[in-house]
């Protein structure tokens, strides 16, 4: 069942979202060579505390606050003191806040040192989809018209589009319905209605859409171990406007 949020509700996952804007801000600049992804992982979760929140993940289980998956890691990548950043990597970072039970979910892909041709490329284009998807999240189109936006893009550009992972509704709790594949499909397909409250995710892969799950049973890779990108915002939805949450506005604090 779809959860339609009222004006109070919006506005609390308003306020996580906007404090997990922060925590990206904040972060992004700090992600260099030779940190782990445990050191990152830490930074996340001191960020939350202080922001009066707690990391969305432990609630489903996961061990870490942020998800961070390195190169051919598409999702899900679990934070480790042996796993080293390095100069040439991509640096996924997937992560959600609650925040006194409002829930917020952001994901941004950030280069190491100066991105090739190929990883700036795919980057450009996953940042497009995501732009994309977003426009086309707007009252009276339905969730296929965010997934046909993605798919067209990436696919026009000659890059894996990722299928067995996608978006979802999200706010009052980490994953709701619907989900919002980034390959359109049959199956249920609802229009877009005031009131809700969707994480919008393309996963672009540099050469094919398979993955594989790890050993782990977290970690989400690339079949052909080609790089991937990942980018996210939650997004909600009004009669005349689609207000993107995880992003802060100029001059916001």
């Amino acid at each position: 069942m779809i959860r339609i949020k009222n004006e109070r509700q919006i506005d609390g996952i308003r306020k996580s979202c906007k404090a997990l804007a922060r925590l990206f801000r904040t972060l992004v600049p700090t992600v260099a060579e030779g940190m782990s992804t445990a050191d990152i992982d830490a930074f996340c979760v001191e960020f939350i505390k202080k922001a009066g929140g707690k990391p969305a993940w432990y609630g489903e289980k996961f061990p870490g606050a942020a998800c961070i998956s390195l190169n051919e890691e598409v999702i899900h990548g679990i934070p480790a003191r042996d796993r080293i950043v390095k100069s040439g990597d991509l640096v996924s970072l997937d992560i959600g806040i609650d925040l006194g039970g409002f829930f917020s979910d952001a994901a941004v892909t950030v280069p190491i040192g100066t991105p090739t041709k190929a990883d700036a490329a795919l980057m450009e284009t996953t940042r497009r989809c995501l732009e994309a998807g977003i426009a086309a999240c707007r009252a009276g189109n339905r969730i296929s018209d965010i997934s046909r936006a993605v798919f067209e893009i990436a696919n026009g550009a000659g890059y894996g589009v990722v299928y067995e992972y996608c978006g979802h509704g999200v706010g009052l709790s980490v994953h709701e319905d619907p989900q919002i594949p980034n390959v359109p499909e049959r199956g249920p397909n609802p229009r877009i209605v005031p009131g809700m409250v969707l994480a919008i995710e393309p996963m672009i892969n540099m050469g094919t859409a398979d993955v594989d799950l790890l050993d782990d049973g977290w970690t989400v890779v690339t079949s052909d171990r080609k790089k991937s990108c990942h980018m996210e915002h939650t997004v909600a939805v009004f009669t005349d406007h689609t207000e993107v949450l995880t992003m802060l506005n100029p001059g916001e604090e």
